[in-house]
């Protein structure tokens, strides 16, 4: 979506919104998939609730983009605006034990940050790619560690009331591989309660879950991750590698001969060949075990 009305164009000037005409979003992604859109930059966090109610006042439909890094975006030009927020400096504030984290610094970055304090506890998730934000709102796990244990304090843009509020991690509920915010919320930050350790064995940890990273998955490729949810009691990537389905192609899009949970991008893959395959593969594991696979993945298709 082009944005050309005059009058919303001079209101996202005051607002200090930066305006990128017709991004493409493939450039946006891990997976290197997505069509083209306006992409609104929000400089100032302070104007959100004018932004969004502008952005509703002209029938403006918008999506939150984060890191990329666990999203499928469809083809072709888009019919809503792309929101990113600009990170606000410093990213990580240490206060104690604890750390003020802005939701649009990549998560690495900030667990090294941590790091470099004696503050850990998220170790395993130095290797989850995307921001802040995009963690806690997917409750982010890895080799033992989740970040939504760990969170005391969010901060959200509230789409229901149109206000920045900040919530206790007790009207939250993490849960596996999600949180319960609306889909209109938009996170800005969050306090985290850590584990002071000494930097070196925080480091030890992070190059043991990096090399078990290494060794069985695909990182060098485009991919957003694990397509699926893993259900109760299995593992959705040994599922489908029980049925013989790695490097399983359609199109430019492929599971992946390393990690049966990963599917990536081989070559021009469209939105179209990745939810084909992706539909194909629930479909099998369905009929070969009555087994629903969830997507992990999130959907931006419509």
């Amino acid at each position: 979506m082009l944005i050309t009305d005059p009058k919303l164009l001079e209101s996202l000037r005051q607002l200090e919104v930066e305006r990128r005409p017709g991004v493409r979003l493939a450039s946006w992604t891990s997976l290197g998939i997505g069509g083209s859109t306006d992409l609104l930059v929000v400089r100032e966090r302070r104007h959100l609730p004018e932004l969004l109610r502008q952005l509703r006042k002209h029938g403006v439909r918008h999506r939150l983009l984060g890191g990329g890094t666990n999203l499928l975006v469809a083809d072709g030009e888009l019919p809503w605006v792309a929101l990113r927020l600009a990170k606000v400096e410093p990213t990580v504030r240490i206060e104690g034990n604890c750390a003020w984290l802005d939701a649009a610094e990549e998560l690495g970055r900030a667990i090294t940050t941590c790091a470099k304090a004696n503050l850990g506890g998220m170790e395993g998730l130095v290797g989850v790619p995307g921001t802040v934000g995009g963690a806690l709102r997917m409750n982010a796990g890895a080799y033992g560690s989740e970040i939504g244990k760990l969170a005391r304090d969010i901060v959200v843009y509230r789409g229901v009331c149109n206000r920045i509020e900040t919530l206790s991690s007790t009207s939250v509920r993490f849960e596996y591989r999600r949180a319960t915010f609306s889909p209109c919320d938009i996170l800005l930050g969050a306090r985290l309660e850590l584990v002071e350790r000494p930097y070196r064995e925080i480091i030890d940890r992070i190059h043991v879950c990096n090399f078990n990273r290494r060794t069985s998955q695909p990182l060098a490729e485009r991919s957003a991750g694990c397509i699926f949810k893993n259900p109760a009691g299995t593992a959705a990537g040994k599922l489908i590698d029980d049925l013989g389905l790695k490097g399983l192609r359609i199109g430019g899009a492929m599971v992946s001969d390393r990690h049966a949970n990963f599917f990536i991008n081989r070559g021009r893959a469209t939105c179209s060949d990745m939810h084909r395959l992706i539909d194909h593969v629930r479909e099998r594991v369905w009929t070969a075990f009555q087994i629903e696979l969830e997507a992990e993945i999130v959907m931006w298709v419509n």
